[in-house]
C-alpha cells in the first residue's frame, strides 16, 4: 500500500507545487504517492507559476503538468500525511478537520529539519531569489521526508 503525502500553501501555485515536485523526485513512485492543494480557491485548474516552474527546471524537476486545485476535507480520508507549508494554512486546514485522526496528519513541512525558523516563506510578491530560497527550504524538508518514506 502507498503512503500519500500531499504538500499545501494558499493558492497552490508556488510552494507546494515545488514540494509536490521534489518530493516526487526523492521518492519511489511504487512506494509513495504524492499531490499538492492550496487553502484558497484562487488558482484552481491552472499550472503553477511560471517562477516555480522555472526554479524547478534549473534542478531538473518538471512541474509544468500540475494542476492547481483547493484543499478539502475529504483529503482527509485520501493522504496520510498532509505538509502546510505556513502556520496560516496550518490552521485553515485544522479548521476542516473532523475529529482528532485528521488532526494528527497534518504537520508544518519544515518541522521535518531544524533550520531555525518553521514557515516557508510564499515567494509569490518577491523576485526569483525568493524562489531559489524556497526551492532550498523545501529541499532539505523533502530529503528529510523521503529518507522516513522509502
Amino acid at each position: 500500500m502507498k503512503t500519500k503525502v500531499l504538500m499545501v500553501c494558499l493558492g497552490n501555485i508556488c510552494r507546494s507545487p515545488l514540494a509536490e515536485g521534489i518530493l516526487k523526485s526523492k521518492v519511489d513512485e511504487n512506494l509513495v504517492f504524492v499531490d499538492s492543494a492550496g487553502t484558497a480557491g484562487y488558482h484552481v485548474g491552472n499550472r503553477p507559476d511560471e517562477r516555480s516552474i522555472a526554479v524547478a527546471q534549473n534542478h531538473g524537476i518538471n512541474i509544468s503538468h500540475q494542476t492547481c486545485r483547493k484543499f478539502e476535507a475529504s483529503d482527509f480520508d485520501e493522504f496520510d500525511l498532509i505538509y502546510a507549508m505556513d502556520l496560516s494554512n496550518f490552521s485553515n486546514i485544522l479548521k476542516l478537520a473532523r475529529h482528532p485522526e485528521d488532526e494528527k496528519k497534518v504537520k508544518l513541512l519544515l518541522d521535518e529539519v531544524d533550520l531555525g525558523f518553521n514557515e516557508v516563506p510564499d515567494p509569490y510578491y518577491g523576485g526569483p531569489d525568493g524562489f531559489e530560497n524556497v526551492y532550498q527550504m523545501v529541499d532539505l524538508a523533502c530529503e528529510s521526508i523521503a529518507k522516513k518514506l522509502n
